[in-house]
């Protein structure tokens, strides 16, 4: 019997929110255990993996797991669970391992989120979002907004981890760019089917098939 997940979002969120908990239970020797240490990655690189799914605070996982929320549907539905599993975990991975290059140690699932952002501005730029839940503003300005907050960041840090959100967001956006290249190769070669519709574009971004 073949086990599938059919929701990755709610999986994730109650993966994180769990190890949370794990985290307020255990405390700080379960945490150091599991996050990512610069110095260890070579030692033990599952940490590269580990270190996306603790967070520092209550506040931290909440604001995380809204952008999962909020971001990670979209694009699910879009591509397909298994290829944005793929995404997420990727994602995550490569913004941790840059990261290292520059903080000792790094934890949270920001640098996976961004680049959910990422993806989707390319693939939605226009979609409206209310920036400080206050201030509606297309997509693309929200994208260009939280960049900017995190060049500031590189170079006036605050404690967050701003080069794994610009690894991330980088990497979300050149697989929009690959995503809506793709789209438009399919179309284009299957475009005098008269029965191809728009189903068969969703088809073909969530499993390359028709």
């Amino acid at each position: 019997m073949e086990f599938k997940i059919r929701n990755a979002v709610t999986a994730l969120i109650v993966a994180d929110t769990l190890i949370f908990l794990l985290q307020m239970v255990l405390g700080d020797g379960f945490t150091n255990s599991f996050l990512l240490k610069s110095s260890d990655i070579y030692s033990r690189p599952w940490i590269l993996v580990t270190h996306m799914f603790l967070h520092g605070s209550p506040y931290h996982l909440l604001f995380n797991m809204w952008g999962l929320f909020m971001f990670g549907p979209l694009l699910e539905a879009r591509i397909g669970t298994r290829r944005f599993i793929s995404f997420y975990l990727a994602t995550g991975i490569i913004a941790g391992f840059l990261s290292s290059f520059f903080y000792t140690n790094a934890l949270g699932a920001s640098g996976a989120i961004m680049g959910l952002v990422g993806v989707i501005v390319m693939l939605m730029p226009e979609l409206p979002i209310l920036l400080f839940y206050v201030v509606p503003a297309p997509l693309w300005v929200g994208g260009i907004f939280f960049a900017l907050m995190d060049v500031f960041g590189v170079f006036f840090p605050t404690g967050i981890g701003s080069i794994a959100h610009l690894a991330g967001m980088g990497l979300g956006l050149l697989y929009g760019l690959m995503l809506k290249k793709e789209k438009k190769k399919f179309y284009s070669k299957f475009t005098s089917k008269k029965h191809l519709e728009k189903d068969d574009l969703d088809e073909y971004l969530k499993s390359g098939r028709i």
